[in-house]
């Protein structure tokens, strides 16, 4: 072969060779800027521990989704983040291109659950919700509310009413500990941040006490406007010693045996929670405070009301006296019909 014709297959063959890397490259590029077919109701993917991009290319190509895994496998070494892919489990939708996915693996960005607790749930709905989500490891199913506690570091506490009522989000297979601690944690938090603004003109002294008015401030009433109205009248009550006298804590006292209604005979059965029969504060919260109701609870609202009836709409008649009160029972309870007062148990609220 002379020089001449061995140069003109060498320029041929650079031409050649550059033709394809600048054919390779632009399709490159035309792949990271593409948008991705997952279908019409994407795609459900679960990144184990362990996975390489180099799989999850290779997956996605079997699938059906992409046509080049070497593409995707470039993508993540030329920005460096091939080896910052998290395990979970991932939602692609339709659309997204390949930098987006790249960058959710990268995030992390999982497919989150949730579970709400309710404002007014007691500890056993809370656990009811838990053990029965699909979603979440479950690690406490066999453990009484004790155990629970321990399992969560702070053995010795009441659960009731200790973990803040909301949305809380979450990837699969977190486990049952590490929800309930957020929620814990949250609590806590609220209580801490609220508890050093309190009024001055409290009843009590400690947040814990706080948790507990809040409580029952949560289940005897679910209108925002009267919170405070409805912890004001507690807090009185109990700078009277008067005994607060609602319902909701003899039902929490009750138990399982509460069938829905009470009866006369249950506000004379002796629970540490009959607040007919005992003074003061329950023992522990008797539900899970809202946020709302703890703010009502450290800031009661003025005024001189010692009794509540419901009006049956779901508001309440608030009075300062107990002649007031009685009149208010008689036209809100008793549909106008008087009945003498001995006929109610002593200062009773009207719940």
């Amino acid at each position: 072969m002379t020089k001449l014709r061995f140069f003109k297959w060498l320029g041929g063959l650079v031409l050649l060779v550059s033709l394809t890397i600048a054919w390779v490259w632009m399709d490159y590029r035309s792949f990271t800027n593409e948008t991705l077919d997952f279908g019409e109701s994407g795609l459900r993917y679960e990144l184990k521990s362990g996975m390489t991009l180099t799989r999850i290319a290779h997956d996605l190509q079997t699938r059906g989704i992409i046509d080049s895994p070497r593409y995707l496998i470039w993508l993540g070494r030329l920005e460096g983040k091939a080896n910052q892919i998290k395990a979970g489990e991932y939602r692609f939708d339709t659309g997204i291109t390949p930098h987006r996915l790249l960058q959710q693996l990268v995030n992390g960005e999982t497919l989150q659950y949730a579970i709400t607790i309710v404002e007014g749930w007691n500890f056993r709905q809370l656990m009811d919700a838990v053990h029965s989500n699909e979603y979440l490891l479950h690690t406490l199913s066999d453990y009484s509310d004790a155990e629970i506690m321990q399992q969560l570091g702070y053995p010795g506490e009441h659960p009731e009413g200790r973990f803040l009522p909301d949305t809380y989000h979450f990837p699969r297979m977190t486990t049952d500990v590490v929800f309930l601690q957020r929620a814990y944690d949250a609590m806590q938090a609220l209580l801490s941040d609220e508890w050093p603004a309190r009024s001055p003109d409290l009843a009590f002294g400690t947040a814990y006490e706080a948790l507990i008015l809040a409580s029952i401030v949560e289940k005897e009433t679910a209108l925002p406007s009267e919170r405070k109205q409805i912890a004001g009248v507690f807090n009185r009550r109990l700078k009277k010693r008067m005994r607060l006298q609602t319902d909701p804590t003899v039902i929490y006292g009750l138990g399982r045996s509460f069938d829905g209604n009470i009866r006369r005979r249950d506000l004379r059965r002796d629970t540490p929670y009959n607040t007919y029969l005992h003074k003061g504060l329950p023992p522990t919260p008797i539900a899970m405070p809202g946020r709302d109701a703890v703010i009502a609870a450290l800031h009661p609202a003025e005024g001189d009301e010692l009794y509540f009836v419901s009006r049956g709409d779901g508001s309440h008649q608030f009075s300062a006296t107990l002649k007031e009160h009685n009149k208010a029972v008689v036209e809100y309870q008793l549909g106008g019909r008087a009945k003498p007062f001995s006929s109610l148990p002593s200062g009773k609220l009207g719940k």
